[in-house]
């Protein structure tokens, strides 16, 4: 099944900060569909289909966990129909909140087909609509008016574009859900509103009275026994009130262990206050020991990978030092800086926890080793401008070794013998394809190159990395001022069908 990178570079031309910003939206959202009691779709407009028409897929689908499913049938690929989704359609062309025509607000019922623009960096990128199983009708009971009033505020955040802020993965995916415990806090931090399992897991922290009326980060400082711990909470809560994001956190106390994220509530941009999902981990922990302990050997065993490989470098640098023919020792040096380079992402694995490498870390770590073991004796200027982002693992380490080895081609070749210079490698990321030039003010190519017939093993090693581990594309140009441009395209989404038409 095609995840949302592949279908937004499928369908779209969005750059990758808004490509980002929607995958922060997806990975916020079954919040938002809990509290809505509403299945919640994102849709995008087709790139390559007539402005006149609009087109508009679907693209990503959440259920509520505390409500029936409006879409028993999959939703994701089918396009937004005037029958079916006119509200989808109206948001995207005024850019506004569309909500149904029989009512401006909840009033204590869930949504019926409402759409909300998600704007980044001040254009609407994309729209959210949410839409309730009209089959079961819900009673308007305190709770279900305390989740749909919070709901209400992160929707028209979303359509101001200050919603989601920027937060880890990892903390966004292990969050508390709605269901797990909710709060809503009032502008000065007393609690409005405590569900009853929130309330559950406070009593479980020692808690003997009611939430409903108390300031939330002192109650929960006094709750927590270790004193670090405790200020730490209580400066949390009250920074999120401030507008000052945080981390969620996961207190202990008499034995209970509790996770805590608190969101700041600012609709219009204006400060409400705040909604704070807590969940009871306490039984949970218990069993993620022995998961703990096995992520922790493979995050070993990524950190003596990277020891081997590096003793192996040191091994081959020591040879190549005792080496009298010139030809052997380049290309002892060679390998040294490829299996350096692949040590350098081990060494990221060794310290990530979702098998992902940044790779503007990695380059940035790699750039003073290329120019200390490059051959020519004049230095070598290397920057980079722009960011290459995060790749999986299989995929990191042939990426690094193509950037490895266009760097140190420009290094070795593009420049006369002590004569200094400069090589750029400017990167720009979209929602399709992660583009990176090479650029250098060298002397350019010489006369009569193809890069299909050079018969340098380095460049032999980047076409074959290219096309049978990144299905990528590279080309060997002179630039716009002089120099030379190695031009390197590498896909980010599997091209799959096109979307089908659900009426």
């Amino acid at each position: 099944m095609s995840t949302l990178s592949d279908l937004l570079a499928e369908h779209t031309d969005l750059p990758g900060s808004a490509v980002d910003h929607l995958q922060r939206v997806v990975g916020e959202w079954q919040l938002l569909a809990d509290l809505s009691f509403a299945d919640v779709l994102l849709w995008v407009e087709d790139s390559a289909s007539p402005k006149e028409t609009r087109t508009v897929i679907c693209v990503a689908h959440c259920r509520p966990t505390t409500a029936s499913t409006a879409y028993p049938e999959d939703v994701v690929g089918t396009v937004a129909s005037e029958s079916q989704h006119p509200q989808v359609l109206q948001a995207l062309v005024e850019e506004r909140v569309v909500r149904p025509t029989d009512g401006g607000t909840h009033a204590g019922l869930p949504p019926r087909g409402e759409a909300v623009p998600v704007r980044w960096g001040g254009e609407v990128i994309a729209v959210l609509s949410r839409d309730t199983n009209l089959s079961h009708q819900r009673a308007q009971s305190p709770l279900e008016v305390a989740y749909l009033d919070c709901a209400e505020d992160l929707c028209q955040m979303i359509s101001d574009g200050t919603f989601p802020i920027r937060e880890s993965r990892s903390d966004t995916n292990s969050s508390p859900r709605a269901g797990d415990g909710f709060i809503r806090l009032d502008t000065e931090g007393r609690v409005v509103y405590a569900s009853p399992n929130a309330l559950s897991a406070y009593h479980r922290m020692g808690l003997s009275s009611d939430l409903v009326g108390r300031n939330l980060a002192a109650t929960t400082r006094s709750l927590v026994t270790d004193p670090f711990e405790s200020q730490e909470v209580a400066g949390y809560i009250r920074d999120t009130l401030a507008d000052i994001p945080g981390r969620r956190m996961e207190i202990e106390a008499r034995g209970a262990t509790v996770l805590l994220r608190a969101l700041v509530l600012k609709p219009g941009g204006k400060r409400v206050g705040a909604a704070v999902v807590v969940r009871d981990v306490t039984e949970v922990k218990r069993r993620d020991r022995a998961l703990l302990s096995k992520d922790a050997t493979i995050r070993e065993i990524h950190h003596r990978v990277k020891n081997n490989l590096q003793t192996v470098a040191a091994l081959l640098r020591l040879q190549a030092r005792r080496t009298n023919n010139e030809e052997a020792r380049q290309a002892l040096t060679e390998s040294v800086r490829r299996v350096t380079s692949i040590a350098l992402v081990h060494d990221t694995l060794s310290m990530s926890v979702d098998e992902e490498v940044d790779l503007d870390e990695v380059v940035d770590r790699l750039v003073p080793i290329l120019s200390d073991v490059a051959t020519v004796s004049t230095p070598i200027k290397v920057r980079r401008e722009g960011s290459l982002g995060v790749f999986s693992a299989e995929r990191a380490t042939p990426l690094v070794m193509v950037l490895t080895e266009l760097v140190q081609n420009a290094i070795e070749h593009a420049f006369e013998p002590g004569a200094p210079g400069t090589v750029t490698m400017r990167a720009e990321r979209s929602a399709r394809w992660l583009d990176v030039v090479i650029h250098d003010d060298g002397k350019g190519l010489p006369p009569g190159f193809s890069l299909e017939r050079s018969d340098r093993l380095g460049l032999q090693i980047v076409r074959t990395l290219v096309a049978a581990e990144l299905n990528g594309s590279l080309g060997l140009h002179p630039g716009t001022d002089g120099g030379t441009d190695a031009v390197l395209r590498v896909p980010l989404g599997r091209r799959g069908p096109r979307y089908w038409n659900a009426t």
